[in-house]
């Protein structure tokens, strides 16, 4: 099943969640323009919203890409490398 995820941010409205990068942290980006990211990472506390730029967004996907790779999730990591080409190509 895929679902997608959406969150608001306070100024930039929508965002469209990419994928997972480690526990309590995921990577977002804008739903239309897909050109502003951010690693939003969650606790008790609260989520904070942390702007990071186009080549580290990507870099943080590939390094997912390959986790998933190396443990053999072969439908999620054909998801992800779609959804590498869509936004960053």
């Amino acid at each position: 099943m895929n679902t997608e995820h959406y969150i608001n941010h306070p100024n930039f409205g929508l965002l469209y969640r990419v994928c997972f990068v480690e526990e309590h942290q995921e990577l977002f980006t804008t739903l239309y323009a897909q050109r502003l990211f951010f690693l939003v990472s969650t606790s008790t506390s609260g989520m904070k919203f942390e702007p990071i730029g186009r080549s580290e967004a990507r870099l943080l996907l590939e390094n997912r890409l390959r986790m998933l790779r190396r443990t053999g999730q072969t439908q999620e990591y054909e998801q992800l490398q779609t959804i590498l080409q869509r936004t960053f190509q």
